[in-house]
């Protein structure tokens, strides 16, 4: 047996409780032997990217199933549909406007198809050391201060199930005559029960991503794109899906979507007996003294947040107590708090011995100082763009130390994960307020993509700037 193969069967058959994805947790779906169905486009059996036959007829379901009037099957994951959306709603060269805590793949499609980013930020929540909405009044500005603006992006829910108003901002991107574009990767759930919020497709977005597998019961690699109304040029997003997925989709993934598809169709009243679980969850958790459970109007309650930040606990120290004292796996360490990801698969057993192992925590808590991480960090940067990120990617570049690139221009991305969020792209200069950034979200315990050894990599003094103009 492999050595990756039996570490993968030892966790499977441990007792350590899922709390991250997949959305099955590895207790719900059965495809059998998956060697036995992993086939190629053979007869009788279609092609995704020409489905006229049983391929068709099962993204024909999953449309009817979300109320959308063309929904494709992503086996590449949610990655793979912002790119294509992006790609086929902006003219190459043309300009986006886009939520800035947006995953870091819309910032890939950017750079691909070389377009300039006008970027609008989240409302800050810093007490709770998490990105807010974004505000329909902020998109509606830019797009009257730049029309030549041709698609808007925004993730709804975000990584920490913070929801923005869809419905209003469509309305203004529609009034503008430009698509609305919504990364809703975290939220597949939310048309199964009126315990979630309202749905992006609903909300009347133009294109929508969702990942099945971050919490429904599908496997890891598959998600949903979902086309609606007549401002996308669909034929072009069909193109950009045929290039940015690959040539030979897995069979054992498409059967994997659809089964999940199937099983929601035949259990949708399992999400409101979901959402009663949920609520006995939160109740139980609002008794804690010293932790906090974390709530906001409209979140995705499926999201449980639990913050130290008032017993002097970092998100980092909460996940490892999780695992070494009740050997509970989170989704995420953020600054302050841990990010559990719940689905449709978790029941009553899986949620209370959640529940009590964060009361059985709280309760041997002696209060401490408050986190000691400057709230500061907790707010994305507003960095000034020097020049193209293309101009900055493809120009000569060097790494320095961190300590030493003040006044510099990033050729590269920073990027902490998860979420994704880009801190740093090519093309900004980096400023004091970044740099404190980078320097305190890895001793919060934030892995940072883009810093080697502490350094980072920069463009290179002694170019000709004049060319890189934006």
């Amino acid at each position: 047996m492999s050595e990756l193969l039996e570490k993968l069967k030892n966790y499977a058959d441990s007792d350590h409780l899922p709390m991250h994805m997949p959305g099955h947790k590895r207790r719900m779906g059965d495809l059998g032997n998956p060697f036995f169905i992993d086939i190629t486009e053979i007869e009788g059996f279609d092609d995704l990217h020409h489905a006229e036959g049983i391929l068709r007829d099962a993204q024909q379901r999953a449309a009817r199933l979300y109320g959308s009037e063309e929904t494709h099957y992503l086996v590449n994951g949610s990655t793979a549909g912002i790119l294509a959306a992006v790609s086929g709603c902006v003219s190459a060269g043309g300009t986006i406007l886009v939520a800035r805590n947006c995953h870091q793949s819309v910032i890939h499609a950017a750079l691909l198809r070389e377009l300039d980013t006008m970027y609008i930020y989240p409302q800050p929540t810093v007490e709770m050391w998490i990105n807010g909405q974004i505000l329909a009044a902020d998109v509606d500005k830019a797009l009257r201060e730049k029309p030549d603006i041709q698609a808007v992006l925004l993730t709804s829910p975000t990584y920490d199930g913070v929801v923005s108003d869809v419905e209003s901002i469509a309305e203004i991107a529609h009034a503008h005559g430009i698509p609305l574009i919504v990364d809703e990767a975290h939220g597949a759930h939310f048309p199964f029960s009126d315990y979630f919020p309202r749905d992006a497709v609903s909300c009347s977005a133009d294109v929508v991503v969702t990942s099945l597998h971050k919490t429904l019961p599908s496997l890891t690699q598959t998600a949903l794109i979902h086309l609606n109304g007549g401002l996308i040029d669909r034929e072009k997003i069909r193109f950009f899906l045929r290039v940015y997925q690959t040539s030979s989709p897995s069979y054992v993934l498409m059967a994997g979507i659809d089964q999940c598809i199937d099983w929601i169709g035949r259990n949708r009243a399992e999400f409101d007996r979901f959402g009663e679980r949920l609520t006995r969850l939160r109740v139980d958790l609002g008794k804690m003294q010293y932790l906090r459970l974390l709530e906001f109007p409209d979140m995705d309650r499926s999201r449980i947040l639990v913050s130290g930040a008032r017993a002097g606990i970092s998100g980092k120290e909460l996940a490892a107590r999780l695992r070494k004292d009740y050997r509970i796996e989170p989704e995420m360490a953020g600054i302050s708090y841990v990010c559990m990801l719940t689905s449709v698969a978790d029941q009553e057993e899986e949620l209370r011995r959640l529940g009590d192992a964060f009361l059985r925590m709280d309760a041997g808590i002696e209060k401490g100082e408050a986190v000691g991480v400057e709230q500061e960090v907790a707010a994305l940067p507003k960095l000034k763009r020097v020049c193209s990120m293309q101009a900055a990617f493809d120009a000569d570049a060097e790494w320095i130390p961190l300590k030493e690139a003040g006044g510099r221009i990033s050729a590269g991305f920073v990027v902490p994960y998860p979420p994704g969020i880009a801190l740093l792209t090519p093309g900004e200069e980096i400023d004091e307020a970044v740099l404190q950034s980078l320097a305190c979200l890895p001793r919060a315990g934030c892995e940072m993509r883009g810093i080697r050894n502490g350094r980072l990599r920069v463009i290179k003094r002694g170019c000709i700037w004049e060319k890189f103009s934006v």
